[in-house]
């Protein structure tokens, strides 16, 4: 019925996805209430890092959105689109329990997660490639559902034209995931170490190998890869990780004596740690480098914004309820043109 319209394929592209996000705009209703309490209460909002956090759902939203404007193209009715993209959330929930942090092609699988693409937003990074990857995803279901949902186009023809999106789709996520630059927009630069030693480590050149004799889903890696491998890769321009007990599990690993050990190789130089935290590492490296640990900075630590604020459980589970349901009810009324009777020729009402 839509394609009957006397209107452009990528214009009702286009106007579903406004759709699409309308309706995201209102699910963040709860969401936008809660932040609006929180800073009434006296809370602390940094502006940037919840910008960042609203911009990545919001580019979550339109992803999903894109899909199933995809699946509709494909679908013969709705029941079958909706399932669709369900599947596509749903599946991306159980890669994320299932195959997340395993290396090899595991890893690579986990990466397909829609789900996945929400981390670092969450975080407080600001990645410049995922963001372009997103779009670029984003760009790719909604021309592969222009490219479907005329009717009057052979299925040759539409595959050829699809078979050419996914090229350039792919060239293009191909360019983009080298780009790993990104921005800690969080207050208190927890995705980042000391800015003396940010200013230091980004004047080193050299290569740096690091090889952990760690388990993918053990505890201890997760620890390292958040206080230090994770910084190492944004403040250094060549990092390489290695998982030596990437093939074993912690229980299997429990005999092995280098277990738990960490080889850090630079400028021709090594040495092993089994801290997990940066305070024991960058001395460590900096001696590797041969380089003095710069003089940390007085006031850079972060005070935070202590608040113990009581849950709202009266609004969440009571007025925004009814709110909605209000809302709905309104909704869901005749225009008052159609509630007021009409009259026949013959004077009575109808």
């Amino acid at each position: 019925m839509l394609i009957q319209l006397p209107y452009a394929t990528p214009t009702l592209i286009v106007t579903k996805l406004v759709a699409v996000m309308a309706a995201w705009g209102v699910a963040f209703v709860p969401v936008a209430t809660s932040l609006g309490m929180w800073t009434a209460w006296g809370g602390h909002l940094y502006a940037p890092e919840t910008l960042n956090l609203m911009f990545g759902h919001a580019l979550y939203g339109l992803l999903v959105g894109t899909v199933a404007v995809f699946a509709a193209a494909l679908a013969e009715g709705a029941a079958t689109a909706a399932i669709v993209t369900l599947a596509f959330t749903i599946g991306s929930w159980v890669l994320d329990f299932t195959v997340a942090g395993r290396p090899g092609l595991l890893d690579w699988l986990s990466r397909l997660s829609l789900t996945q693409t929400l981390r670092p937003f969450e975080q407080g990074l600001l990645s410049v490639g995922l963001v372009i990857g997103m779009a670029t995803t984003v760009a790719g279901f909604a021309a592969l559902a222009a490219i479907w949902l005329p009717s009057g186009v052979s299925l040759q023809r539409k595959l050829l034209r699809s078979l050419s999106c996914l090229a350039a789709a792919a060239a293009v996520l191909a360019a983009v995931a080298q780009i790993r630059w990104s921005a800690d927009v969080t207050e208190d630069r927890h995705n980042s170490f000391p800015s003396a030693d940010e200013r230091a480590l980004s004047q080193l050149r050299g290569p740096l190998a690091v090889t952990a004799h760690l388990a993918p889903e053990g505890p201890r890696y997760a620890d390292l890869r958040r206080n230090v491998l994770s910084k190492l890769e944004r403040s250094l321009h060549d990092v390489t990780i290695r998982l030596a007990g990437a093939q074993q599990s912690v229980i299997g690993n429990a005999g092995d004596d280098a277990y738990g050990e960490v080889e850090y190789v630079y400028a021709g130089r090594s040495a092993t740690s089994r801290s997990t935290s940066h305070r024991e590492i960058l001395p460590m490296f900096y001696g590797l480098a041969g380089r003095a640990p710069p003089q940390p900075v007085f006031g850079d630590d972060y005070p935070g914004y202590p608040l113990v604020a009581n849950a709202a459980l009266l609004w969440f589970f009571g007025a925004l309820p009814l709110s909605i349901a209000i809302a709905w009810w309104c909704s869901r009324r005749p225009p008052a043109a159609a509630r007021q009777p009409s009259v026949d020729r013959n004077g009575g009402q109808k």
